[in-house]
Parts: structure tokens; sequence; C-alpha cells
């Protein structure tokens, strides 16, 4: 059973922004922490009540702020100290947390512990990184090369896993463990909630077993870090790419201090292949399996698990599943239904509320992603230019990463400016306010959603009861707490007929406007939850 702390948790809602992209307040192009101030009253009717905010602490913006220069300082284009401040109190004055992206596997380049680290090896800051005199593992670089880099005023290697000008922080100096301590909990003081936590199980390395993460130490660094009476209160969620339930179990057990949750992305890499950037056939039916398999870890063992489709680095989840191209309105709000209604945590990326899809660009020059520009250059000569584009059109972290639509004026309301990044290719047709004056409103659906989860206790601690076979193709299951039972029943791409058994439902929210009651015809990704 869970302790309070993460009854508590469960109730958790919470909206993904990533600021640059969200609402330009000041006309530069480049969203703004003013401009989640500025939707907090629209989050809030939406439904959420916790905010994750993508890095937006000072950096060189190489990889649009995962290369931190200065963890205590806002970089100047988003705001500055006075205005997260304001973020905070504002937005717990609506009862909505705030989370920050922390971001402890590395650095930017240009931050101090770097550029005095690389000056000698007998410095203060010397053992701040990785320094060898020869590279000590075959580790590729994930956005291509080798992740070793010689560096001439050392005259020493250093480990970088991603860009070059991101080198990885030394978790073995305690010196260093304690400047990521002091991080959090300056940000703690501020009134931060909790943090997600970037590529957290790399900070731990095993080079004479050439693995990069999931070290020997992984789980007694991670304790140290939220495990102290300092943070024990922190909701955390970690970015984990860890596939065992074991260790799924160890970082997440409430009693063990680590993480309050991970992200298992077994079903975000469904329907992907080639790195993400091409797509393998899929199914509705395929899905409802992983959902239903990590349902049962998450009951067996006590654990919270995050119920997430879309983030900042994946391309519209919606746009790989379906039809999106002819049910929109009906695969969004099926997929909704298929994920929000279980037992977890869950988590909207900005503009999934109302069903944007990736857009379509002809030209290299239409992307701003490092690692997309990387994989253009290291395999265009190979593949060639016309067949990149197409894997970068499905693929590329940058289809997340456009400015939110949200309506069809000339900069779609983000900005009044041409924006840092080519606005979404499909923005005049999906906007939020096209949506909300649509019949069929998947912002509406959305918020009859969360509003329904909010308010029975069922569907955020009830035991789940699957109904429905493995060989049919749509999904019927109960969620039941004491005396109380909703059945939850999602069809998927195909016309179904769907008998409950029971002597009678009471309809609570379906998305096909003509249903009025239990009876069995389905429409393609046609929903309806239903009280017992």
């Amino acid at each position: 059973m869970f302790g309070k702390k993460y009854n508590d948790f469960l109730k958790l809602v919470v909206y993904q922004v990533y600021p640059r992209s969200f609402k330009d307040t000041n006309s530069d192009g480049i969203g703004d922490l003013r401009g989640i101030i500025e939707k907090l009253d629209y989050l809030k009717e939406l439904g959420i009540n916790a905010i994750w905010i993508c890095p937006c602490f000072k950096s060189p913006q190489v990889d649009n702020g995962y290369d931190i220069s200065d963890y205590c300082d806002i970089q100047p284009e988003l705001g500055n100290m006075d205005d997260i401040k304001e973020l905070i109190e504002k937005a717990h004055k609506l009862g909505i947390k705030i989370l920050m992206d922390l971001v402890a596997n590395h650095t930017s380049s240009e931050h101090k512990w770097f550029k005095e680290s690389k000056k000698s090896k007998d410095n203060p800051y010397s053992d701040y990184y990785y320094w060898f005199d020869e590279p000590q593992a075959t580790y590729g670089s994930i956005w291509g090369g080798s992740a070793w880099e010689f560096c001439e005023e050392r005259q020493q290697y250093y480990l970088h896993r991603y860009h070059t000008t991101m080198p990885d922080l030394n978790w073995t100096n305690p010196k260093v463990r304690k400047e990521i301590y002091d991080v959090v909990d300056f940000w703690s003081g501020l009134g931060v909630d909790g943090f997600r936590c970037d590529v957290i199980t790399e900070i731990s390395k095993d080079f004479s077993k050439n693995q990069m993460g999931m070290g020997p130490h992984i789980h007694e660094y991670i304790n140290g870090l939220f495990g102290r009476p300092e943070a024990e209160h922190l909701f955390t969620v970690g970015e984990c790419w860890v596939w065992s339930k074991e260790e799924y179990c160890k970082l997440t057990k409430e009693e063990r201090k680590e993480l309050s949750t991970m992200f298992q992305f077994e079903h975000i890499l469904f329907g992907k292949k080639k790195g993400g950037y091409m797509p393998e056939p899929q199914s509705l039916t395929a899905l409802r399996d992983i959902l239903i398999r990590w349902q049962e870890v998450s009951y067996e063992n006590d654990l919270l698990y995050p119920l997430f489709t879309d983030n900042h680095d994946q391309p519209s989840f919606i746009s790989r599943v379906g039809d999106y191209k002819n049910k929109r309105y009906e695969l969004a709000t099926c997929i909704a239904t298929m994920f929000y209604t279980l037992r977890g945590i869950p988590f909207l990326f900005q503009g999934q509320e109302f069903g944007t899809i990736s857009p379509h660009y002809d030209s290299i020059d239409d992307f701003r992603d490092v690692s997309a520009i990387n994989y253009y250059n290291y395999n265009k000569d190979e593949l060639g230019e016309k067949t990149i584009l197409e894997h970068l059109n499905f693929g590329s972290r940058d289809n997340a990463r456009r400015p939110v639509a949200w309506d069809d004026s000339e900069f779609n309301g983000f900005s009044d400016v041409a924006p840092w990044i080519p606005l979404n290719s499909n923005y005049k047709e999906i906007n939020l306010k096209k949506d909300r004056e649509s019949k069929k409103s998947i912002f509406e659906f959305y918020k009859s959603l969360l509003k329904l989860r909010k308010e029975n206790d069922e569907i955020i601690y009830g035991e789940l009861k699957v109904l429905s076979q493995p060989e049919d193709g749509y999904w019927l299951f109960e969620r039941e707490l004491g005396d109380k039972k909703i059945v939850v029943c999602c069809n998927f791409e195909n016309e179904n007929k769907i008998t409950l058994p029971y002597n009678s439902a009471n309809l609570l929210i379906t998305n096909n406007l003509e249903r009025k009651d239990a009876s069995c015809d389905y429409s393609a990704y046609e929903v309806a939850i239903y009280r017992i």
C-alpha cells in the first residue's frame, strides 16, 4: 500500500511546458516565463494541478537549455529570477505545483566548473568532469561520433555523452554531488515542488563494462540526492531508459527514497524504428497490451506509473498510432481515455490537449534541433536528402518544439513577430481557437475527462480489472474502489459490437456525439465511460 505522500502524488495531473515555444510576451519570437504566467488560468481551466517547466536556466542554448551554464539563474531571453518567483507564487495560489527540469548528468562547457576544470589537473574543479589521457571506452555520442573530445588546454580527453559542448559531470567526486544537492535545495527553497530528472540513470558510469548508465553507484547517488530530509517531500520523475522491472522497482519504490516515479518508454518507442526516425507497423491493440503489462507491474509492486504519450523529445503520438488524418478527434480522445483512466500520474505536453500533430517541411533550414541536424549531416550522403527529410519529418524532436498554435493569426497567437523556429505547418487547420469552436473539441473532451478523474477516487486509486480478451479489437476494463465502479470502453480501428456485462450502465463521457446509452455498436476509435 502507498504511504500518504504517494497517495497525494497520485492526485497530480502534470502539464509540460517547453517555454521557448509556449507563449512570447515581449515580441522577440521566443516564449518566456511571463507567457506561462499569462496562461495559468487557461491551464487551471483544463484541469491540471502541476506544471513541469523544461530548462529555463542560463545556457548557450546549443541544446535548447539542456546545456546549462548556471543552475541558479534564468536564461535572459526567457525572463529573470523575479519572473520565476512570481510564476511560483501565482501558480501556488491557483493550487498548481511547479516542477523544474534537473539536468544533473552534464553541464555546458560554458559553465564555470568546466572552464576551471579544463585549466589544469590540480585545480579545485579538476575532477568535476571525466578526464583521461586516452578514451576509456568505445562510447559513441548519442548524436553521432565519439563521446570523447580532446582538450588542447588540458591535453586530455573529456567525456560527453551528448554534444561536445556538454561534458558529463563526474559523480564519483563528492564535491560534485554536493553541488547538485545545493541546486536542488536552492530551488526547493524558492518553493519549487519537484523535479523531472534528465537522463538521471546516466550519472553513474561503469567504464570497465563499457556501460554508460546504471553504473554500480546509481542507487546510492539518487538516494543521496532525494533521500535527504531536505528533499524527501519533493515529487521526482526520472528520465530512465531502463527496461528491467526489477530496476524500475528499485528506483521508484516509496520506501527506497530514490525517485517518486520514472518514465517508462516501451510505448513511446512503439511505432518507431531506426533510432526513432522511421515508422513501423503498429496497432492500438499492441499499445493496450503494453499498458496492461505495466499496470500489472505497478499494482504488484505499489509503484506510481506516469501516464504520458507526448513530450519535448518525441513527435506527436497521434501522428504515429492511427488514422489521424481522417479521424483526428476520435483518435486523440480515444488515446487520452486509454491513458488517463488508468492508475498513475497523467502527464500532458503543450498542444496535446487540442490534437496537435507533427508538421511537414521540405528543407533542413526549417529544423533547429542539434540532434536532427547531426542526423542530417551524418546520413545525407548515404541516404539522400529526400529520405533524410522524410525521416526528420516523422521523428525529429523539433516536431514537438514548434510554437503552440493558440489561434490561426499570422504567428498563431504565440507572438506578434516571427518565432525562433518555423511555425507548425498545419497551424491554420489545427489550433486551440478553432478546436474550442468545434462541436468535436478535443480540448473540451480533455477538460471533461480530467474533471471526471479528479471527482472519482476509483479512477485515481481503484483496482483495474480487464474485461476484454487479448484477441479483441477493443479494450474494456473496470476501475473499482469499494462500492464505486466505472467501466471504460475504448474501441480501436474497426467497428465493433461491444456488450457490457451489466444490467444497467449510466453514460458519463463519450466522444460520440450521437451516443445516449450503452448500445453495443461502436465506431472506429469510439470511447465511452459508464457508471455501474
